[in-house]
C-alpha cells in the first residue's frame, strides 16, 4: 500500500504550496498529489519538487479562480477552447514535475442539460487524445453534493458509462472513497464493481473529511484490505483535513500496519 500526500489539504501550517514538498518529504512521504498550483511558476514549482527530491502523483486540471468557486469548464458548452487552453498548459506543468495523472475536473452547474453532458463527453475525447500523446492518465472524479454543491458530475454510474463509451486507457475513474460513501454507500461491492476502471484513490473520514482513524463512517482497516484484494497497487492519496497537525495525524498509517 502506498501513500502520498495531498499538499492541498496536508502541511497547510504553511502557507505556501511551495514548502510542503520538503514537508512531506521530511514527514517520510516518497510522492505527493497537488491542485493546480495556482501563483506559481512552472518552473518554480518544478524547483520545489525536485529540491524536496519527492515524486508527483498527480495534478489536477487548471480550473479557473477557485477562490470563485470555479473548478473547471468541462461541461460547459461554449468554452471548448477555454478547456483545451486548460488541459495544454496543465499537461506542461505534468510534464515539468513528472505527474503520470492528471485529475480533469468537471466544473460546478446550477442547471444540467443534455448539452452538458454532450460537451463533457466530447472534452473528454479531445483529451484522451491529447493525454495519449504524452502518456499522461486523465482522471475523473465524481464529488458529492454536502462537499461541493452543484458540482457537475457527481454519479458513478454516469461515469463509468461514459469511460466505457470513451474507450480509451487515458481516461479512467478517480475513486475517492469519501465521496463514494456520501454519494451511494455500500463500499466493498462498489470497490469490486468500479475496480476495473479505476485511475486513482483517495481516502478521508466522512464526514468530517480527517484522517481514516478518525471517529466517522468509514472502518479504513477493512477498506483498504478491500482496495488491495481487489488489486490495486498504485498510490492512494491523503486528501484529508489533518485534525491537528499533519505529522501527528500520520500515526494512523502505522497503526493500521503500513508505512511509508
Amino acid at each position: 500500500m502506498k501513500f502520498c500526500a495531498n499538499l492541498a489539504f496536508m502541511f497547510t501550517e504553511t502557507s505556501s504550496i511551495l514548502e510542503r514538498y520538503a514537508l512531506a518529504r521530511d514527514a517520510g512521504f516518497k510522492a505527493v498529489e497537488t491542485g493546480f498550483p495556482f501563483g506559481h511558476t512552472l518552473q518554480a514549482v518544478k524547483q520545489a519538487k525536485e529540491n524536496a527530491g519527492i515524486e508527483q502523483v498527480l495534478i489536477n486540471l487548471l480550473t479557473g479562480d477557485v477562490t470563485k468557486g470555479e473548478l473547471g469548464v468541462t461541461a460547459v458548452p461554449g468554452k471548448e477552447n477555454e478547456f483545451q487552453s486548460n488541459l495544454n498548459y496543465t499537461i506542461e506543468f505534468a510534464k515539468a514535475v513528472n505527474a503520470k495523472k492528471i485529475h480533469i475536473m468537471a466544473g460546478k452547474l446550477e442547471t444540467v442539460t443534455a448539452k452538458n453532458w454532450e460537451t463533457y463527453e466530447n472534452n473528454l475525447k479531445y483529451a484522451a487524445n491529447k493525454l495519449n500523446e504524452v502518456n499522461i492518465l486523465g482522471v475523473i472524479e465524481p464529488i458529492n453534493q454536502h462537499s461541493v454543491p452543484n458540482y457537475f458530475l457527481s454519479n458513478y454510474e454516469k461515469a463509468i458509462e461514459i469511460i466505457k463509451r470513451i474507450g480509451s486507457p487515458n481516461i479512467r475513474l478517480m475513486l475517492d472513497i469519501f465521496h463514494l460513501q456520501q454519494i451511494c454507500g455500500d463500499i466493498t461491492h462498489n470497490i469490486k464493481k468500479f475496480m476495473p476502471y479505476v485511475g486513482h484513490i483517495q481516502i478521508a473520514q466522512v464526514p468530517n473529511r480527517n484522517e481514516p482513524d478518525t471517529p466517522g463512517e468509514i472502518n479504513y482497516e477493512y477498506v483498504l484490505k478491500q482496495v488491495e484484494f481487489y488489486g490495486y497497487d498504485d498510490w492512494i492519496g491523503l486528501e484529508y483535513k489533518p485534525a491537528n497537525s499533519t505529522k501527528d495525524g500520520l500515526k494512523w498509517i502505522e497503526s493500521f500496519g503500513y508505512k511509508l
